[in-house]
């Protein structure tokens, strides 16, 4: 990504993704983002499909068509948010993901999780309950498009502890609406 962010629209709290590939911390780092913004979160694992869910607990990836009901209802979420805000978690690892949530709720800014390959596999290897597998992460790092410097939106390394992560993460989304 840019060293130039491209600038949040002014006006009203915008609609924040955080994205990233799994095991980055969205569903840790997507509630304290939202928290200290003063805004509701709401859990992009929740908007899949039972048999997106099934699939991937199986150990296979999604492809486009399995993603296009999921970014639909996370979109319509963020279209009803708009001008209130809110903050939603999304892999969003494709530009075409991105350009579809960007159709239904236009001026969504984008918080990408980004890190090392180790790092988020040992992060992964020790969550527990959660239907993603370790054994997808090659072909969620395959499938990620980075944010191009025309996509409102920050990067931000997930090392550090989930407050420290965070506290990066407010601080680059508020210089990004300045």
């Amino acid at each position: 990504m840019s060293s130039t962010p491209q600038p949040v629209p002014a006006g009203p709290p915008q609609v924040v993704v955080v994205m990233g590939v799994a095991g980055t911390g969205k569903t840790t780092i997507g509630p304290l983002v939202a928290e200290a913004l003063g805004l509701p979160y709401a859990e992009g694992d929740d908007f899949h499909p039972a048999a997106n869910v099934a699939k991937m607990s199986a150990g296979i990836p999604l492809d486009d068509t399995d993603r296009e009901p999921w970014l639909d209802a996370i979109g319509r979420w963020a279209h009803g948010r708009a001008g209130l805000g809110g903050v939603v978690s999304s892999s969003a690892l494709k530009r075409i993901y991105r350009d579809r949530l960007r159709a239904a709720a236009p001026g969504v800014v984008f918080l990408h999780l980004t890190g090392d390959r180790e790092l988020i596999e040992q992060r992964m290897a020790a969550r527990k309950g959660h239907f993603m597998p370790t054994a997808l992460l090659d072909s969620q790092f395959a499938t990620l498009q980075p944010l191009r410097e025309d996509e409102a939106g920050v990067a931000v390394d997930v090392s550090g502890t989930p407050e420290d992560i965070a506290t990066r993460a407010v601080a680059a989304l508020r210089r990004l609406a300045a």
